[in-house]
């Protein structure tokens, strides 16, 4: 397992959280979601062999988010 924070440009609503939390819930290999509204920042725990940093950046990306950076820890 890795820990993943995603850091966005902004959120503008709390309506922004749900929406995030289900698209990035829906990817296989996602343990655990958290989206931090005030911080701007996606929190998850994901199964490397199974998906990435990467490819949640691009689910977030096609939600209309823009991604400034994105750190990865090994669990």
């Amino acid at each position: 397992m890795e820990k993943v924070t995603i850091q966005l440009e902004s959120l503008t609503c709390p309506s922004c959280i749900q929406k995030i939390e289900s698209a990035v819930q829906k990817q296989q290999g996602v343990a655990k979601v958290n989206v931090l509204f005030h911080a701007g920042k996606v929190k998850t725990e994901i199964n490397s062999k199974v998906t990435s940093a990467n490819k949640l950046s691009e689910v977030i990306e096609k939600l209309g988010y823009t991604v400034e950076n994105t750190k990865v820890q090994g669990v």
